[in-house]
């Protein structure tokens, strides 16, 4: 695995300083929190980033009092959407606080932390998003504007093998093509590269493959589209009578499916 503790993404020297108060803020307080986004990509691959966030990554049931925490250090603090994300604002920088993702599906968990390796962000000590979990994160994202997959890739290419393949599979749990997907991704990408990823978790998504062949799930028609993006199948959902998976599945309320739609094209 590639765990460069001193790379470091390019940050405008104001936003530096707000990212070294809020994490100082987040070590002060003791509530348990993870660091992700750029700055674990940079440490699992080298890649760097003019970055102009932070991400931090907390349990759902600290996600308020990791607001209320940098609210009472002066940030502007709301939960933008109440299933997976917060916001904390200092002028023009910002903090995601997420606790799931968009789709609801890569919650934030026990496992996560028990699996997260130690590092240092802007000289501050901080404990990373462990590779399984940011490659099932970021594996759900296939918006039109937005494509995690070369993320995923990279990932895979410094830390194929240390990753517990056994436990990426678990978090994928029924929605293992998207894995799988992202895995012949790779050999496309790399073909040079292809021995990295271990025969056995492959030849598991293949097996698993071949016997859904020719079968359908049963019930009603449905569209697990909205599990990579919240607006390229909303024609399935809305006009096609397809079953939204994101409910079906358990994964959103309808109100948060509502709410998660209404913003759309506030992000545009």
């Amino acid at each position: 695995m590639i765990l460069r503790t001193s790379a470091q993404c390019y940050v405008e020297p104001h936003a530096r300083e707000f990212y070294i108060h809020t994490l100082r803020t987040l070590n002060a307080s003791g509530l348990p929190y993870l660091v992700g986004g750029a700055y674990a990509l940079a440490r699992y691959t080298g890649i760097e980033r003019h970055t102009k966030d932070l991400d931090v990554f907390v349990r759902p049931e600290d996600a308020q009092s990791a607001l209320d925490a940098l609210s009472a250090a002066g940030y502007q603090c709301d939960m933008i959407f109440p299933h997976w994300l917060g916001k904390a604002r200092c002028a023009e920088d910002f903090v995601d606080v997420i606790f799931s993702s968009g789709n609801n599906v890569a919650r934030v968990d026990d496992g996560w932390f028990e699996h997260a390796p130690v590092g240092e962000v802007l000289g501050v000590p901080v404990m990373l998003v462990p590779a399984e979990e940011m490659i099932w994160s970021k594996g759900f994202i296939m918006e039109r504007e937005r494509f995690d997959g070369a993320d995923v890739v990279h990932v895979l290419l410094a830390c194929a093998d240390k990753i517990d393949w056994d436990r990426l599979i678990a978090r994928f749990g029924p929605h293992w093509r998207v894995l799988l997907v992202h895995l012949l991704m790779f050999g496309f990408v790399y073909p040079g590269e292809r021995h990295r990823i271990p025969e056995e978790p492959f030849h598991e998504l293949l097996r698993r493959l071949a016997e859904e062949e020719g079968k359908d799930a049963d019930g009603k028609p449905m569209c697990q589209g909205t599990l990579l993006s919240r607006q390229q199948y909303l024609v399935d959902v809305s006009r096609w009578d397809f079953a939204d998976a994101r409910l079906t599945q358990g994964h959103m309320s309808k109100e948060e499916i509502a709410h998660w739609t209404a913003a759309i094209d506030e992000h545009h």
